[in-house]
């Protein structure tokens, strides 16, 4: 079965879907983050928790050097 690019789904709403779970997604981190709790998501069919120190360290900036 081939799947089909989303974005060019007739229905705005699917079209629109994407850019919301994204919207959700970040959300769902940032909350982690302040309650100190895991996030459990699915990643390649494995169920992972990551814990709200690792979703600090994923979302620092990175220390660029100065010149």
């Amino acid at each position: 079965m081939k799947t089909k690019d989303i974005s060019k789904a007739k229905d705005p709403d699917l079209r629109a879907s994407m850019a919301a779970l994204q919207r959700a997604s970040l959300q769902a981190r940032k909350t982690a983050i302040q309650t100190g709790t895991h996030l459990v998501i699915v990643k390649d069919g494995q169920l992972l928790r990551i814990s709200a120190e690792e979703l600090r360290q994923q979302t620092e900036p990175r220390n660029s050097p100065t010149s």
